[in-house]
């Protein structure tokens, strides 16, 4: 197999995997958030004395949950077996760890939410109200505690913790369940992105609520969805932001290198200025003198601030990260890479050792790899800790792109900003009966449907382009961790699974438009 076509399987297994997840998460925060917000209104109905208004206020939103949460199941189905067809390696050297949240979620918290999602929706004259409400609160529930084990998945590759290495098979393995599980990177993920869905289903009953009152039907319908969704969507987006500014502190504690692309940050510095908004020089490369930006706003020591609550503290950026930084005690990528390539050589010794029979060898070896030992505690702070950058081919491979995540970012806080001031402007023109004299107001409102998509769509762009090269940060990078396929099968699964995803969504988006238009009164009995 040429370089070549190792490079371009690499980049068709990325590109793949990417596509999955991407349209995958078109399905997915619209379930998290509207379940609650069918449970909010079933408990109204329930509590008002079964109310019927309430009850098909319920039951439409009921049926665009359920048409979305289909459909958001086959990408989610394709996307944990493109683990094991795609990136085999990755599997096989970390998969006891991060297959065991994957697990917890399909055998216990999707078990759940499947079993209580078809007594919510098939069964509402074949089971007592009370237990139709709890089914209903266990479905959102369910929904949300799937989206945790993911999460947790998804965060230990950010963050890897609570494992130990086995020399003799070669994998990584658990050794702390808790550690993996609650990681302050795993809460903090799991309470921006579950957040960001609430937010996504609060803009989606707005805007759909909108066009009933554009075209004066349902109007109470609608006026009261409204009130509903605006409530649970501002006191999201304010968790989103807060939750997001945590993210950000962690992000500058484990992944430095992800924050300095987020910011454009090349040379660090103390009392480290954020730039709002700006253009960067596509010429700009680490270790040059170049400008950065060809034009931007900044607020002085903000950065700082926000990464380290200290307007004093030390960022670093890309030269500081790639050559080092004595004074702040940040090693190069050089001598990681260095140190990385000693523990691959102690691998490589004991299968030496295991097919000369060098019992003696594999014990003393063993021991170097044991996190238990003292010799096992050093060997792995000085060296197994820089595994994954002996596979680097560059120092400047710890580089992301940066333009993508830089601006990706700034898409994301800028609608999140947005989506406060909707909420509260929706919220307003309710309490003083304006809801249905400006027309603007209701356009706008229909117009940023899209605009929750589009901002957890860059959120992701950050968290996953942000951390290249690595599939595991500082452990496992992304040009070892793919299947030994032929780049051509990669590319031909790309293009069906392309052709499959946007059927999905075109079935998807036509057939809630037309519930959409057949309104609440045709869907309760």
């Amino acid at each position: 197999m040429t370089i070549l076509t190792v490079a371009e399987l690499i980049d068709w297994s990325r590109a793949q995997f990417a596509l999955t997840a991407m349209y995958h998460w078109l399905f997915v925060p619209l379930t998290l958030g509207l379940g609650f917000i069918c449970a909010f209104m079933e408990t109204i109905y329930y509590r008002r004395g079964f109310d019927p208004e309430w009850r098909r206020i319920t039951r439409f939103w009921m049926r665009l949950f359920a048409i979305n949460f289909a459909i958001g199941v086959a990408t989610g189905l394709i996307l944990e077996f493109e683990f094991g067809t795609n990136w085999s390696n990755y599997s096989f050297f970390v998969g006891d760890i991060f297959g065991a949240p994957l697990a917890i979620e399909g055998i216990f918290a999707f078990f759940m939410e499947s079993t209580f999602f078809a007594v919510m929706f098939f069964g509402w004259n074949r089971v007592s109200p009370r237990f139709h409400l709890t089914s209903t609160w266990l479905t959102a529930i369910g929904a949300n505690l799937s989206a945790y084990w993911i999460l947790v998945a998804n965060s230990w590759m950010q963050y890897p913790v609570g494992m130990a290495f086995n020399i003799e098979t070669a994998r990584n393995e658990m050794i702390d369940f808790a550690a993996v599980a609650f990681s302050p990177v795993a809460l903090a993920k799991f309470s921006h992105t579950v957040t960001s869905g609430f937010l996504l289903a609060s803009v989606f009953v707005v805007a759909i609520s909108a066009w009933y009152l554009i075209r004066r039907r349902e109007e109470e319908m609608a006026k009261k969805s409204m009130k509903i969704a605006s409530v649970f969507g501002i006191v999201s987006a304010v968790i989103v932001a807060f939750t997001g500014d945590i993210s950000g502190v962690q992000t500058a504690k484990y992944q430095p290198a992800k924050l300095a692309a987020m910011e454009g940050l090349y040379k660090g510095e103390e009392g480290a200025a954020l730039t709002v908004i700006g253009s960067l020089n596509p010429e700009k490369r680490a270790g040059d003198d170049k400008p950065v930006f060809e034009w931007g706003w900044s607020i002085d020591k903000m950065l700082s601030v926000l990464a380290y609550h200290d307007p004093n503290a030390f960022v670093p950026g890309f030269d500081d990260l790639v050559y080092g930084n004595e004074e702040q005690g940040i090693m190069s990528v050089k001598e990681k890479m260095a140190r990385g390539k000693e523990a691959v050589a102690k691998m490589t010794a004991y299968r030496e050792a295991l097919a000369d029979n060098d019992e003696a060898m594999m014990a003393e070896l063993k021991e170097l790899f044991d996190p238990a030992t003292p010799k096992g505690k050093e060997f792995k702070k000085e060296y197994f800790d820089y595994l994954g950058y002996a596979y680097l081919t560059s120092e400047t491979d710890i580089i992301p792109p940066v333009g993508l995540v830089f601006y990706s970012f700034r898409v994301m806080v800028a609608l999140g900003m947005w989506f406060i001031v909707l909420f509260a402007g929706v919220l307003l023109m309710l309490k003083k009966g304006m809801i249905t004299r400006w027309k603007w107001a209701l356009w706008l409102m229909l117009l940023s449907l899209p605009l929750p998509y589009i901002a957890g769509q860059a959120g992701w762009i950050v968290a996953e382009v942000g951390r290249q090269p690595w599939t595991v940060q500082g452990l496992l990078p992304t040009n070892v961790s793919v299947s030994e396929l032929g780049s051509e099968a990669v590319k031909t699964t790309f293009w069906i699974f392309a052709v499959l995803f946007t059927v999905l969504l075109v079935s998807e988006i036509s057939i809630m438009v037309r519930q959409i238009k057949i309104g609440p009164d045709k869907v309760s009995e």
